[in-house]
């Protein structure tokens, strides 16, 4: 299993999308979940509305250039895709963007942009489904899925990365515990966790 790091590798809470963060990420060799958004006309790294200290999406994008750490892009904003595809030509980075709303999901489909739908306990139907090249597999209320759904997702040549507990305020040891039974041998299923060292050592993954 892969692990992603939420919002980099972040030891305390105001290092969530910081440099620190990304550059700790890097360090342990963790793929990471961040977010983009427009500030100005400009690309920055933020998943509230963007303060003038907002990282620049380029300085991001310059770290993680030729690292070989997965990028999952958490879009926050509508009318991103073309700024986006722009920002990532002649870059060496595994990257996929996810969390638009439907009808933007489906103009990254259009686009032909890597990304993943999403399939939670409130879109029991993914948009886009055939067109994406993942699933991100959420539980806003509870740990609703099974092992089953993830490998049928699977099964359909889909990659999988699942939110781990803790990012909705819930205990993730019952989560980890049940998937540590898939044996994936693919290497197309993902976590995305706040505790990416506890969660290499648990799963043995990278």
């Amino acid at each position: 299993m892969r692990v992603l790091s939420h919002r980099g590798y972040w030891r305390q809470a105001g290092e969530k999308n910081t440099v620190a963060a990304f550059e700790r990420t890097l360090s342990f060799g963790f793929g990471t979940e961040t977010d983009v958004r427009d500030r100005l006309g400009e690309l920055v790294v933020s998943h509230d509305p963007a303060s003038p200290q907002a990282m620049p999406w380029a300085d991001l994008l310059k770290m993680f250039d030729g690292r070989g750490c997965p990028l999952a892009v958490n879009i926050k904003a509508d009318g991103l895709s073309q700024l986006l595809a722009q920002s990532f030509a002649d870059r060496n980075i595994d990257w996929f963007a996810f969390d638009m709303s439907g009808p933007e999901t489906f103009r990254y489909a259009q686009a032909g942009l890597p990304f993943f739908t999403r399939h939670s306990d409130i879109e029991e139907r993914p948009v886009c489904y055939a067109e994406a090249k993942g699933v991100w597999l959420d539980g806003f209320v509870s740990d609703w899925h099974d092992n089953d759904t993830v490998l049928r997702h699977l099964d359909a040549g889909k990659f999988v990365c699942i939110v781990s507990s803790e990012l909705h305020g819930r205990s993730y040891e019952a989560l980890w515990d049940r998937l540590s039974d898939i044996q994936d041998q693919t290497g197309r299923v993902m976590l995305c966790t706040d505790h990416p060292e506890r969660a290499r050592e648990y799963f043995g993954s990278d």
